[in-house]
């Protein structure tokens, strides 16, 4: 192969290297690719009210509610009158469980009717609804429980999807490790967490490699938040590899033969 060939073809290489291997179409929520992302800072109030946050209801919330009542008079049994509680032995997120809370904010149940209960955390509105439910019934009881918590883990772990917040609160430890644990090419210094409106988003920047950054923000989760694991550069490069390489393989079978022909002739 002459002089020429070799280096028109380093010189493709090279070009369809630097131009297939754009990690800026390839990652996801930038906000400005030449900026370094930083590591979010978190104050130290702002951490202790994440430490305390209690989920509240809120449109498209499906809830659970249970009312009871004394079994007789005098009786220390309660007796369930009303339950929209179904048994979920995975820890999945069901679309169609319990009660579907309405665009309004509200839910219909039996004697009280239409009730607006969005606002309310778990147990502010238990004890809203024994409020209204005393109205019609002695001694009633009522638990609520919102069913479709959940975070969104997304990029490089090895199961991606929805995950369920069974235990009201969960930190990004604990939200990877349900996903079966980062993959080979995630980018573990520069996690992004994006909570809030999607059309106005906050976003965070976790670095789990360093304990000193990793001090000063915060690990907790809120409902409904995305958490997405960026992959290494490494990752653009080996897809840009496997792209040009057919391209290659093509150009060495072309040329191969031309080898071999003046191989012969010399």
């Amino acid at each position: 192969m002459s002089i020429g060939l070799k280096n028109l073809i380093l010189t493709c290489s090279i070009f369809l290297l630097l131009t297939g291997c754009s990690m800026k179409e390839y990652k996801l929520f930038q906000e400005n690719w030449k900026e370094e992302d930083k590591i979010t800072v978190v104050p130290d109030e702002e951490y202790r009210e994440e430490m305390i946050f209690e989920n509240v209801i809120a449109p498209n919330d499906r809830v659970d509610i249970t009312v009871y009542i004394q079994a007789g008079q005098g009786s220390q049994q309660m007796t369930s009158i009303l339950t929209s509680r179904e048994t979920n032995n995975n820890n999945e997120i069901q679309e169609n469980i319990g009660l579907l809370v309405t665009q309004k904010g509200t839910v219909r149940l039996p004697l009280i009717g239409s009730i607006e209960i969005s606002g309310y955390t778990q147990d502010e509105a238990s004890e809203m609804l024994i409020a209204e439910y005393k109205k019609y019934i002695r001694n009633p009881y009522v638990l609520v429980e919102i069913k479709n918590q959940k975070v969104i883990v997304m990029g490089e772990v090895k199961k991606p999807g929805i995950v369920s917040v069974t235990n009201g609160t969960m930190n990004i430890i604990e939200a990877i490790a349900r996903s079966g644990d980062l993959t080979d090419f995630a980018s573990r210094s520069n996690i992004k967490i994006v909570r809030g409106n999607l059309r106005n988003p906050t976003i965070r920047n976790v670095d789990l490699t360093d304990m000193t950054p990793l001090a000063l923000t915060s690990l907790y989760l809120k409902p409904n938040e995305i958490v997405y694991v960026q992959p290494r550069d490494l990752k653009g490069y080996n897809k840009a590899f496997n792209e040009i390489s057919p391209f290659f393989n093509m150009l060495s079978s072309i040329l191969d033969p031309l080898n071999q022909r003046k191989t012969l002739i010399k």
